[in-house]
């Protein structure tokens, strides 16, 4: 993966794809992981390493579903339309800001007379 920005260059703590458990959310190993999102264990682990992917805990080696979720858009952005990896993490943090605004706007008209 030539070409890819040296982890100086990674984005703020909160962006990285990272999941917090969930109670009773499945948990994947790296293996597992790296199957769900069509790369290789070494990848993964270069992605990791990067601190463009974070375990459900520091130093953890278990991560949620929704990483694996949000590992593949973040492939899908970097292959589709080269966005490099690092602005495809902040896009796929941006894309899930935004849909947890407009389904608590949803919630909310829901609620009106």
């Amino acid at each position: 993966m030539s070409g890819m920005s040296p982890p100086s260059r990674t984005p703020p703590r909160n962006a990285p794809i990272a999941g917090t458990p969930l109670r009773g959310e499945m948990r994947l190993s790296i293996e597992e992981l790296a199957a769900a999102a069509g790369i290789s264990a070494a990848r993964l682990a270069r992605l990791i390493r990067l601190g463009l992917v974070e375990p459900t805990a520091p130093g953890a080696s278990e991560f949620t579903a929704a990483t694996a979720v949000q590992l593949r858009r973040m492939l899908r952005l970097h292959g589709d339309l080269g966005v490099n990896l690092v602005g495809a993490v902040i896009i796929v943090d941006l894309l899930e800001r935004l849909e947890r605004v407009e389904a608590e706007l949803a919630r909310l008209r829901g609620r009106r007379p």
